[in-house]
């Protein structure tokens, strides 16, 4: 037998329903108990305990332990990336929809991935960043140009700290609702950030939904074209 990755284990850790709908619910980057679990599952909580434990074992889950509470999260944003490129898959090679991915419109067109923009807007995003040379599309490691540098730098992201860390800057994660890119790694969660710190967004506490405030689409819309184009996102705005 071949030596490296076991392919079928997390193939098995993520293929039961039950194990699936948790990881899911975990995909905002949160934490849950496993009684929360247990209800996002549809299953008691003795057997979510189970599950729980053939997850944290196999590496998608980690357990903080906070006074009596137990909380559940993903791993890190590599175990997030692998599930949303499985969700686009399963978009293509599964049953056909008239449209791939979440029925509910808001999730299409804006949620989190983990801790960066995904749906509708997040593509547009990194497509807009693309074609305005501010990344430079190579595989699924974009680099940033001097351009991009300086736009970042006047957005409010801090690159230098960025590259300090040991999670790579750039990186594509394969959007499964649009079936396209959008952009992940540190600079994707960085920019999240800074859209909801500049209040053009704001996160559903009870989903993984972000929805934009009026005053914040049409300052998105501007950041994203070039001058004289159509807005890049359309949809429902949240009031202030």
């Amino acid at each position: 037998m071949k030596a490296g990755t076991d392919l079928s284990q997390i193939g098995s850790l993520v293929g039961d329903p039950a194990r699936a709908n948790m990881l899911a619910a975990l995909m905002n980057g949160g934490a849950l108990t496993a009684s929360e679990l247990a209800l996002e599952a549809g299953v008691t909580l003795p057997t979510a305990s189970a599950h729980l434990a053939k997850l944290t074992d196999g590496g998608l889950m980690r357990l903080t332990r906070q006074g009596r509470n137990r909380y559940y999260a993903l791993t890190d944003h590599q175990v997030a990336e692998m599930l949303e490129t499985i969700m686009g898959v399963a978009a293509v090679l599964g049953p056909k929809k008239v449209l791939p991915g979440p029925r509910d419109t808001a999730m299409r067109e804006a949620r989190v991935c983990y801790d960066h923009l995904a749906g509708e807007a997040g593509v547009s995003m990194f497509e807009a960043f693309v074609v305005r040379g501010f990344l430079r599309v190579d595989g699924d490691v974009p680099d940033i140009t001097l351009a991009g540098a300086e736009f970042f730098a006047a957005f409010g992201v801090d690159l230098a700290a960025l590259r300090k860390k040991r999670r790579p800057v750039c990186r594509t994660c394969l959007d499964w609702s649009v079936r396209r890119a959008h952009l992940a790694g540190g600079l994707g969660a960085a920019m999240l950030e800074g859209l909801i710190a500049k209040a053009w967004v704001r996160r559903d506490k009870a989903s993984r939904i972000v929805r934009f405030t009026p005053q914040g689409r049409m300052a998105f819309n501007a950041m994203l074209r070039h001058k004289g184009e159509a807005p890049v996102v359309s949809g429902t705005e949240q009031g202030p």
